[in-house]
C-alpha cells in the first residue's frame, strides 16, 4: 500500500538480524520465496538474466529485493516513504531524520564494538551488520489531497548479505539495481553557500544560462567558468549506425567551483555539445525567474511561489521524471539537493531539444 493510502499503525515493522534477515525476508530465498513471505506479493521485475540476476520491486510493501547468480537473495533495499520500519537492537533505522539515525548506530557500535564508515551519499555502513544507510526526500499532501515535495529527507537503508557487505553499493549486482559509482561522493559533511557567496547568473529560456549557451563545446564550456572539470562522465555507444563501437562518449562534466554540472550530447555529425545545465542547490550561483530565487532555498518556498506564477497567469506546470518541477515551455526543472536532514533548492536549465530523464 503507498504511503499516501496507508493510515497510522498500518506500516510493517521488521527487525533486522544482520547478514542473515530482515523480517520475514531471509537471505538466500528465491523469488517464489519472497513473494510467499510478503503475503504472495507482485514484484515489479526491472531485470532478470538466465543466470538469475536480477531485482523485483513491491511497491505494495516498499522494499526492493536483489537477487544474484542462482537466484539467491543476496540484498533487500527499503524505501523511506514506503518500506516496513526495520529495527537493529531497538533502534529505528527507516523514515526518521539522517542526523538522528547517525548518531543511534554510532552509538550502538561503539557499545559492540565494531566500526562505522561513511559511505557514497555520506551515509553510515557498518561492514559486520550488512548495512548502508541513505535518505530520500520526504513527500507529503497538500489540504487537497496532491502529493508535495517536503523540505526534509527521511533514512533508507540498504541490507546486504555477507558476501557483499565489505562494499554494498558497489557490488555486483547491486550495481545493476542502482548504480551509484558516477554520483559525486559525499564525506558526510553538507555545507550550503550564504547568498552573498553565490555568483548571480542571468537565464534566457532554451537559449543558455549565466556565461553558458547552448550549442557551446565542452572546451568552451570549461573556458567560460575559467574552470577545469572536476569530474567527467560519459559512455562507451552501443553500435548504432552513426557511433562506432568502443569509442567514448562525454555525456557531462562537473565544475565544483562554481557550482554546476554541464550536460552534453552529439548529433549524428558533430562533437558533444552543451544541451543542459544543472545549477547544484548547495553551491551553485544564483538565479532567478520572474523575480523567484531558484537557487539554495526551501523547496517548497520554491514551488509555492511557482504555483502562483503558473495560476495568475493561466500556464501549464510540469513534472519531471524525478519530481522536479518546471513551468511548461521553458524546459526547466527545479530540483531538490540534500543538505544533511534537509533539501535546497537546485535547477536544470534545458535547451529545447533536451529531454531531461532526472
Amino acid at each position: 500500500m503507498r504511503w499516501w493510502n496507508r493510515k497510522p499503525g498500518e506500516r510493517a515493522e521488521w527487525g533486522l538480524e544482520p547478514l542473515v534477515a530482515v523480517g520475514p525476508l531471509r537471505f538466500g530465498m528465491h523469488p517464489d520465496q519472497v513473494a510467499a513471505a510478503l503475503d504472495g506479493a507482485v514484484a515489479h521485475v526491472s531485470q532478470r538474466s538466465d543466470g538469475g540476476v536480477g531485482w523485483g520491486c513491491y511497491t505494495d510493501w516498499g522494499v526492493t529485493a536483489i537477487h544474484g547468480e542462482g537466484d539467491g537473495l543476496v540484498a533487500v533495499a527499503i524505501d523511506a516513504m514506503d518500506g516496513p520500519l526495520v529495527r537493529l537492537r531497538g533502534i529505528g533505522l527507516i523514515a526518521r531524520a539522517p542526523s538522528e539515525v547517525r548518531a543511534d548506530i554510532q552509538a550502538l557500535a561503539l557499545r559492540e564494538g565494531v566500526s562505522v564508515r561513511v559511505n557514497r551519499s555520506g551515509d553510515p555502513d557498518v561492514e559486520p551488520w550488512g548495512l548502508s544507510m541513505g535518505a530520500s526526500q520526504e513527500q507529503g499532501l497538500t489540504p487537497e489531497g496532491y502529493v508535495r515535495r517536503m523540505d526534509t529527507v527521511l533514512t533508507s537503508a540498504l541490507l546486504v548479505c555477507p558476501e557483499l557487505a565489505t562494499d554494498p553499493f558497489g557490488s555486483e549486482p547491486v550495481v545493476r539495481w542502482r548504480d551509484i559509482r558516477e554520483e559525486p561522493p559525499h564525506a558526510g559533511a553538507w555545507p550550503v553557500r550564504t547568498e552573498q557567496e553565490r555568483q548571480h547568473w542571468e537565464w534566457t529560456p532554451l537559449e543558455g544560462v549565466g556565461p553558458l549557451g547552448f550549442g557551446m563545446e565542452p572546451q568552451e564550456v570549461a573556458a567560460a567558468l575559467a574552470e577545469e572539470p572536476t569530474s567527467r562522465h560519459g559512455r562507451f555507444p552501443r553500435g548504432t549506425a552513426w557511433e562506432v563501437v568502443g569509442q567514448w562518449t562525454l555525456c557531462e562534466d562537473r565544475f565544483d567551483r562554481t557550482g554546476v554540472t554541464a550536460h552534453y550530447y552529439c548529433d549524428r555529425d558533430r562533437r558533444p555539445t552543451l544541451g543542459a545545465v544543472t545549477v547544484h542547490g548547495r553551491t551553485g550561483p544564483q538565479v532567478e525567474f520572474a523575480g523567484i530565487p531558484l537557487i539554495g532555498r526551501p523547496v517548497t518556498a520554491v514551488d509555492a511561489a511557482l504555483i502562483r506564477h503558473i495560476e495568475e497567469r493561466d500556464l501549464g506546470l510540469l513534472i519531471g521524471c524525478s519530481g522536479d518541477w518546471g513551468v511548461d515551455g521553458l524546459n526547466m526543472y527545479v530540483r531538490g539537493d540534500r543538505a544533511g536532514d534537509t533539501v535546497v533548492s537546485g535547477a536544470r536549465f534545458c535547451q529545447a531539444q533536451w529531454e531531461d530523464h532526472g
